[in-house]
């Protein structure tokens, strides 16, 4: 091959591939359906409701999220696919309340800086995170969060709620959403769920109020949703 010849296939290579770029962003932009302030952040928004629709197969109820407010949207936690699948059903950005540890995880705090997570440590601080929290609830934000604490699968051992999301609703008075996940093929796992193709389904339940219960009574009504039967989880892939 001579170097012209070499120059010409290089040309039509990267000619090609800004064809595909082109034509991958105007899909993501087609499947992008929340503003996240960003025209970067609503692609990969486009993106990831085209990866959680088509490669995992996901089929999901409408979350009735308010169009404007505060609200608190809660689900159980399986696997670490669950907070992309929350986003690909969700029509308004989610501010997810996520550990310390994989906030600060390498080459993706980036990502969870962008979207406004907020950290929590799991053993002090939690504080911070709760006031950080209840700010983005009275400026009308939409804070997401697994009240399980950590993964948690249909048939482990019953494990309490965490006392954070009452006393968010309680303190706000905004209303709390919960969803449940199944047919997640990797349960248990973190980037193994991402990367193993899943039948999810999304299931959404009516809103729940803390006002004028005890923050038990509601833990306990928001425990009896999230946990659910425990037949219903599928690992078909």
């Amino acid at each position: 091959m001579t170097i012209h010849e070499y120059g010409a296939a290089l040309a039509t290579a990267l000619v090609g591939l800004w064809w595909l770029g082109r034509r991958l962003c105007a899909a993501c932009e087609a499947a992008n359906a929340t503003d996240w302030g960003h025209v970067w952040l609503n692609r990969l928004d486009g993106l990831n409701r085209l990866f959680c629709r088509h490669y995992h197969r996901l089929n999901h109820d409408p979350i009735t999220l308010p169009q404007r407010g505060g609200a608190l949207l809660v689900s159980n936690h399986v696997s670490g696919l669950d907070p992309l699948l929350m986003i690909a059903a969700a029509q308004r950005p989610l501010r997810f309340i996520i550990a310390q540890e994989e906030y600060e995880r390498f080459g993706l705090n980036w990502l969870f800086r962008a979207l406004g997570c907020i950290p929590v440590a799991r053993e002090q601080r939690a504080e911070l995170a709760l006031r950080a929290a209840l700010r983005a609830l009275e400026a009308g934000e939409v804070v997401a969060l697994f009240p399980h604490g950590r993964i948690h699968l249909d048939g482990d051992p019953p494990r309490a709620l965490k006392g954070g999301v009452a006393r968010l609703a309680a303190l706000s008075g905004c209303p709390i959403y919960p969803v449940r996940i199944t047919g997640i093929s990797g349960v248990g796992r973190v980037l193994g769920a991402v990367v193993r193709r899943s039948r999810a389904r999304l299931i959404g339940f009516s809103a729940l109020t803390c006002t004028g219960h005890t923050a038990e009574g509601c833990l306990e009504e928001l425990a009896q949703v999230l946990n659910g039967p425990t037949h219903d989880m599928s690992t078909d892939p």
